[in-house]
């Protein structure tokens, strides 16, 4: 059998795609789990560098402090290369722009979660056309884990090791136990 010569057209690079592949990782992270880890760290296979974005939110209530979440965020991410934590407030957009990045990852768990999603994903579309939505599916063994349940089961003695990074599980444990003596006086 001879040898099959293809033919391959050579398109040359537009400016932007001769960057690296920046993405944003955005979320609130109060606190970071087991499956926010699983995604960045999926994620990273995908693009050259990716950016946790932390959300300053006035509005939602936080168990957690913005620079306790930094700070959980720093120690759960400490040994993944090209990892970049920031804090934002305003546009997701705007930030992305801002970090010259051009996708926003997000994972999707379970239905529900891509309705929202996907609201999300079209209405940043409207606002920033050059800015791609990546959507990632969650680990099976994560598909049920979120920041509020981790925070449900650890404020009544419940067992998160398998859920979260150790400086979690230990920040929950003195959060509660700030909260419960504070409870006390």
């Amino acid at each position: 059998m001879l040898p099959i010569k293809l033919k391959v057209k050579k398109f040359p690079l537009k400016e932007r795609e001769m960057t690296m592949r920046i993405a944003i990782s955005p979320g609130s992270f109060d606190p970071i789990t087991n499956g926010h880890l699983d995604l960045i760290e999926r994620a990273i296979k995908i693009f050259d560098k990716i950016i946790v974005a932390v959300a300053k939110n006035p509005r939602k209530k936080t168990l957690f402090t913005l620079e306790e979440r930094m700070y959980m965020l720093e120690e759960s991410l400490k040994d993944i290369d090209n990892i970049e934590i920031d804090a934002f407030d305003g546009l997701l957009v705007n930030f992305a722009r801002s970090k010259e990045a051009y996708f926003i990852v997000r994972g999707l768990r379970v239905i529900s979660d891509f309705e929202f999603e996907f609201q999300m994903a079209l209405m940043n579309r409207k606002l920033a056309k050059d800015i791609e939505t990546v959507f990632l599916m969650t680990s099976r063994r994560y598909s049920y884990l979120s920041s509020s349940m981790v925070k449900e089961v650890a404020s009544l003695g419940g067992c998160i090791s398998d859920l979260v990074p150790k400086v979690v599980e230990s920040e929950l444990k003195r959060k509660f136990r700030q909260i419960a003596e504070y409870q006390e006086v």
